[in-house]
């Protein structure tokens, strides 16, 4: 069975990545009622030329519409840094 990391990375190739840094950050949480259900806590930062010309928040939605339903079980809390290669 693939890792959520790796389904992560695997659902975001849509945005055309040029760097992706995913960190499981879940055992800082351990107790947490999102890691009691299952749902892990992730750090992301992800550099694509998609997000060019996209305010932070419309970058987010665009992230979170191409990690789909693992949104819903797989990951309960994502911290996400989202740039253009321009920006980096």
């Amino acid at each position: 069975m693939t890792s959520t990391i790796d389904q992560m990375r695997e659902r975001l190739s849509v945005l055309e990545p040029h760097v992706i840094d995913i960190t499981d950050e879940s055992a800082l949480h351990a107790g947490h009622v999102g890691a009691r259900s299952g749902g892990g806590h992730y750090r992301m930062a992800i550099v694509s030329p998609r997000f060019a010309g996209m305010a932070t928040m419309a970058r987010h939605r665009l992230v979170y519409d191409a990690l789909g339903l693992l949104m819903r079980h797989e990951i309960h809390a994502l911290s996400i840094t989202a740039k253009t290669p321009e920006e980096i």
